[in-house]
């Protein structure tokens, strides 16, 4: 950690403690962690590890290890004028953004900082569907508390930037109708969501909820890897974890320990991290597992299949690159039925222009994927397959979203305002169609799956064929939530959080009723 960075994050607490809020204590230095004992160990400080982290420290002590350094005092995280930068500045192990290209051919970004992805998106916020939270099985008042937990600390409702006011009336002259106004509901038509920059332009990453539980329960471990999870004698139960240092020699590892009795080892490092350190630790399809030689400690086939990322599409609308005032999307279109998400944004292209993108994603992609390990160095990039509208379902989708893409960049509105009245025509028949997506689709950035419910965690997010081990995070996804998965992701964190202690709490009473003197024989006087 530089100098200037550490100095920041001093005036930062500083700053909070004024406020009622008071953060963490942050190190970079392996040595002070290693050999340490914890209730609970998080591996990532990504949007789930940062709120949950935030919940159990009400009640336990908490080590988060983070792979990245830390978000504060990095304007290209931190400032809303920079939106974009962080992934123009990508390197092999430092950068706040990581890239990675799948397997099909496109490039991708994942997040490598406290506040994970958090850090490095666009900053809408807008929660999963009522048929969602139904369909994961989740307490709807549970749910509700916990978004609303998240909202009350770095949601906020945004001022329309110029652009995000010509295009919502874009999108309403597409038909994505009714206007819905200001709303974090996840509704058909036109809506403002809320994002997680302020009034003031400044981002508060998942990072910022850390302050919001007990600092003095919470020790960040930041530019730390975790190599594998260390299992018990009898490899049943998860004991700890192994990490090096991420820019260090892959020789040198320390390790951290979970309480003997109820300590937990929770991972939260992403849809890529995740199921990647499940692998590492000897958890995954045998087969897989012994092409690299590492010993098997579950076979669960599952893990790292049905990776999913949602199909994309982006028309650049305006005729050449310009020099425009950066605008992340502020303002979404939600097709009937869920069927497609439309949002608009302008990016820059390098460090001194810009363009606007108009960008849809296919909601509920059939087509899925796989991930496998690519080596045993947990700082490479696991290989990864998302099989982009390999369904035809997927591919006459597409078909559909790109007309729709182009009625909006052909609105009234749109075109009055960058004053392209005279475009090419609209691309027609099926076979062109066609073409144009399988050549231009791309990312939409909320790839997901790997350990989903139901096949690799159970309901309670806790790994099948071991104890003490969970996964929370996005790769726990079937599908992606809402808009996007952000908001989902950090109440998932509070979510099972909460969970936890309550469940903590149970166990604990009836362990003080199993040796509570009450109810047993008396002796007669």
């Amino acid at each position: 950690m530089s100098p200037l960075v550490f100095l920041f994050i001093i005036i930062y607490m500083l700053t909070n403690q004024s406020q009622g809020m008071q953060m963490p204590y942050m190190t970079s230095d392996p040595k002070e962690i290693s050999g340490k004992s914890f209730d609970y160990i998080l591996v990532g400080g990504g949007t789930a590890g940062c709120s949950l982290a935030a919940t159990l420290s009400e009640k336990f002590s908490i080590l988060v290890i983070e792979r990245g350094g830390s978000p504060y005092g990095d304007p290209l995280v931190e400032d809303r004028k920079y939106f974009g930068y962080s992934l123009l500045k990508t390197d092999e192990y430092s950068s706040v953004a990581q890239s990675f290209t799948s397997r099909d051919g496109i490039e991708n970004y994942r997040g490598r900082v406290l506040g994970g992805s958090s850090a490095i998106n666009g900053g809408f916020y807008s929660r999963a569907s009522d048929e969602f939270v139904k369909k994961a099985g989740w307490d709807k008042d549970l749910v509700q508390d916990s978004y609303k937990w998240v909202e009350s600390k770095v949601v906020f409702m945004p001022e329309l930037t110029q652009w995000q006011s010509v295009v919502q009336f874009g999108f309403l002259e597409a038909g994505f109708c009714p206007y819905n106004g200001y709303s974090l509901e996840h509704t058909q038509g036109t809506k403002i969501g809320g994002s997680i920059y302020d009034q003031c332009g400044k981002r508060h990453t998942s990072a910022d909820l850390l302050g919001f539980g007990k600092p003095n329960c919470i020790t960040v471990l930041l530019n730390t890897t975790v190599k594998s999870v260390i299992f018990d004698g009898n490899k049943t139960r998860a004991v700890g974890v192994r990490f090096m240092k991420s820019d260090g020699s892959s020789s040198k590892s320390y390790k951290a320990h979970v309480d003997k009795h109820r300590g937990e080892v929770i991972l939260a490092a992403g849809a890529l991290g995740s199921p990647q350190i499940l692998l590492l630790s000897g958890i995954g399809p045998e087969n897989h597992l012994n092409d690299f030689d590492i010993p098997v400690i579950a076979n669960l086939k599952q893990v790292g299949r049905k990776m999913s990322d949602n199909p994309g599409i982006s028309l650049l609308v305006d005729r050449f690159s310009q020099n425009r005032t950066l605008e992340p999307p502020q303002v979404a279109a939600i097709s009937e039925g869920y069927k497609f998400i439309v949002e608009s944004q302008v990016l820059p292209t390098n460090i001194t222009t810009t363009r606007i993108s108009i960008a849809a994603k296919i909601a509920f992609p059939k087509s899925k994927g796989r991930l496998k390990l690519n080596s045993i160095n947990p700082r490479e990039n696991p290989s990864v397959k998302f099989n982009y509208l390999e369904s035809k379902e997927d591919l006459d989708a597409c078909l559909e979203m790109v007309l729709l893409l182009q009625h909006v960049a052909r609105s009234e509105t749109v075109t009055l305002f960058l004053g392209t009245q005279t475009q090419e025509k609209l691309l027609g028949g099926d076979e062109e169609l066609k073409s144009f997506c399988k050549d231009n689709v791309r990312t939409y950035y909320h790839y997901h799956g790997g350990c989903v419910v139901g096949f690799v965690v159970d309901e309670d997010y806790k790994v099948n064929g071991v104890k003490r081990l969970r996964v929370v995070d996005g790769s726990t996804f079937e599908e992606s939530p809402g808009t996007n998965p952000m908001a989902t992701v950090l109440m998932l964190g509070r979510y099972q959080g909460i969970k936890i202690l309550r469940e903590r709490e149970v166990k604990e009473e009836e362990d003080e009723r199993l040796l509570s003197p009450q109810g047993s024989p008396q002796p007669q006087p």
